[in-house]
């Protein structure tokens, strides 16, 4: 018979370490920054661009500091791009510094906005 190992009593551990062993298993990390990506664009296209822009456009996926944003229609799309994305960009940078994020992508994405809709209804909430 094999001698039998027991692991060792770590014995009391932090409140600290044990909950951000939860929010790293649950994945709940990953959502709250997700939520504050949605509030710091939202308050970065409603200060620069106004708040019809703020309401017709959302932000996608940020991949290797390329945050990609979605917009209703093409003249938003065309607005953004050449008026407006340099100061969101540093909005942007200001609101959320440990992102990193470097560029924005403007892309047309209307089948996301239904009529009566607010950016964030539909979408599974933070619990």
């Amino acid at each position: 018979m094999a001698p039998r190992f027991e692991k060792p009593d770590l014995g009391p551990q932090k409140l600290g370490d044990l909950l951000a062993h939860i929010f790293i298993s649950r994945g709940w990390g990953e959502k709250t920054k997700r939520v504050a990506l949605e509030e710091a664009w939202t308050k970065a296209a409603g200060e620069i661009a106004g708040p019809l822009a703020a309401k017709s456009t959302r932000p996608g996926a940020l991949r290797k500091g390329v945050l990609e944003i979605h917009a209703k229609d093409t003249i938003l799309v065309h607005e953004l791009t050449q008026f407006h994305k340099r100061p969101l960009l540093a909005r942007l940078r200001e609101l959320l510094p440990q992102e990193k994020i470097g560029e924005l992508r403007i892309r047309l994405a209307a089948g996301e906005f239904k009529p009566g809709t607010t950016p964030n209804q539909g979408k599974k909430s933070v619990p």
